[in-house]
């Protein structure tokens, strides 16, 4: 890894966090504006979900790709590449004159977001030492993350009512322009140092294939159910799709994704509490958001300040996680954070039909918010720890590939289970009912990423440690 201080480092942290908001807060945004855009365009809501769908389709089902790519391309290189198409993607996706068009737009964010995320953590994996620095470096990217997730709401509530729902896409411009022009100033360039860099199609093919079907699958459960053909056929294919990916891996000259970096259990244990974490953070955000406009009335704008608490104490538990991890471990902030987040579930869903903020919301956010913040900076760390600079693109990658597949299942299940469990002839104590079951069923997200962590996670390693952990036999 290389270890010398980049005299820019700290700007390059605050350019690839802006980079980090734009992309997560377009996956969060958009769903503010359906509304507006249904009544434009005058299209069935089940079609219309493909403009949140088509974002998470594409994203998801590239990202290891992108950063593998990244690695042998050149990082920052890629991360050009992929703001420039971001920034490409959103005027087409404003311009929009069909609903076809603006979830063709949708796609090709996502595509150019696959590219931009796990670059630009590779990019800061490569800057800042293992050790303290980048630990806070990963505290201040989780803490950004948490912020671009609630401020979808807050943001694009007043820019669709006062602009119309093409601003939510055309506010990306002049960010993107600025992140084009900066980088070559910021950010050091840097690839793989292998002596052959051939691209391993074969495994590029296969893998993102099985990506996209999984989360083609999960993303369809709820509506199409989950033992229909629908939803078991592609996850048959994408399972089968994966073996093939890992045979031709194990033969490959120049592998995508050399197995050998699978025998870290840290690397393992910290995308399993990724995922984790992901599962809880999307889901119970759906289910929270739901609750709060459909149960007790809010507007997705006063539901985007009173959930607000969530990404402010997230920015707390970051700081101590961070601050904290060289001396307790992986697996005590990891555990610790999901334990929390899992009880911040356990009273989110004692909510009832005639709740109140502070009565029914207020605690559950309080106690799971610094969790959400705490577990994604544990896990962020150990996924990169130890990870030779070849392969730091491949890490980020999976880093960020565990966090929103894992997102996409938790928000498919939940949204499943509240579904099933809604009965009774009152409709608003029934949603509530659906709900509450939606919040005790998060819980078992936590106990399999603590379980993951209590398994996987151990000690953090010292600085300049170059060879993974290895997985027991």
């Amino acid at each position: 890894m290389n270890t010398s201080l980049d005299p820019n480092r700290w700007k390059a942290l605050v350019l690839l966090s802006v980079a980090s908001f734009m992309v997560i807060l377009d996956a969060s945004i958009v769903g503010v504006a359906l509304p507006s855009i249904e009544r434009d365009f005058g299209v069935a809501a089940t079609d219309l979900q493909w403009v949140v769908s088509g974002y998470a389709l594409s994203f998801g089902g590239l990202l290891l790709l992108g950063g593998r790519a990244a690695d042998l391309v050149g990082r920052r290189r890629i991360f050009v590449i992929g703001t420039g198409l971001f920034a490409l993607a959103s005027l087409a996706s404003g311009l929009a004159g069909s609903a076809a068009i603006l979830i063709a737009g949708r796609v090709l964010q996502g595509i150019s977001a696959a590219l931009m995320s796990p670059s630009a953590l590779s990019i800061l994996v490569t800057t800042f030492a293992e050790g303290a620095e980048r630990n806070k470096a990963l505290g201040v990217w989780g803490a950004v993350g948490a912020l671009g997730g609630t401020a979808g709401v807050l943001v694009g509530g007043p820019v669709t009512s006062a602009l119309g729902w093409e601003w939510i896409f055309f506010i990306n411009l002049p960010v993107a322009v600025g992140l084009m022009a900066l980088s070559p100033v910021v950010l050091r360039e840097s690839r793989a140092g292998l002596t052959q860099r051939t691209f391993d199609v074969g495994g590029a093919v296969t893998i993102t294939a099985s990506l996209v079907l999984l989360v083609y699958a999960v993303v369809e459960a709820p509506q199409a159910g989950w033992t229909s053909a629908e939803t078991l056929i592609p996850i048959a294919a994408s399972v089968v799709l994966a073996g093939l990916f890992g045979a031709i891996e194990s033969r490959s000259a120049a592998p995508l994704m050399p197995l050998r970096v699978l025998s870290s259990r840290t690397l393992v244990g910290g995308n399993l509490v990724l995922a984790a974490v992901g599962m809880l953070a999307f889901g119970v955000n759906v289910i929270l958001t739901l609750y709060a406009q459909q149960v007790l009335g809010y507007t997705p704008v006063e539901f985007g300040l009173a959930a607000a608490v969530v990404p402010v104490m997230a920015t707390v538990g970051s700081v101590i996680g961070q601050s904290v991890i060289t001396k307790v471990g992986f697996r005590s902030i990891a555990v610790g954070g999901l334990g929390l987040m899992g009880i911040g579930a356990l009273l989110l869903g004692q909510v009832s039909a005639n709740g109140t903020y502070l009565g029914d919301l207020f605690l559950g956010l309080l106690v799971f918010g610094p969790g959400l913040g705490a577990a994604f900076v544990a896990a962020s760390i150990a996924t990169v720890s130890g990870v030779d600079e070849a392969d730091a693109g491949l890490a980020s990658g999976l880093n960020n590939a565990s966090f929103q597949i894992g997102g996409a299942l938790g928000v498919a299940i939940l949204s499943s289970v509240a579904i099933a469990q809604t009965e009774g002839s009152e409709p608003l104590v029934a949603l509530t009912a659906g709900f509450q079951s939606a919040f005790a069923a998060a819980i078992a997200f936590a106990a399999f990423g603590i379980l993951a962590g209590a398994i996987l996670l151990g000690k953090t390693r010292r600085t300049g440690t170059a060879a993974p952990e290895p997985a027991a036999a």
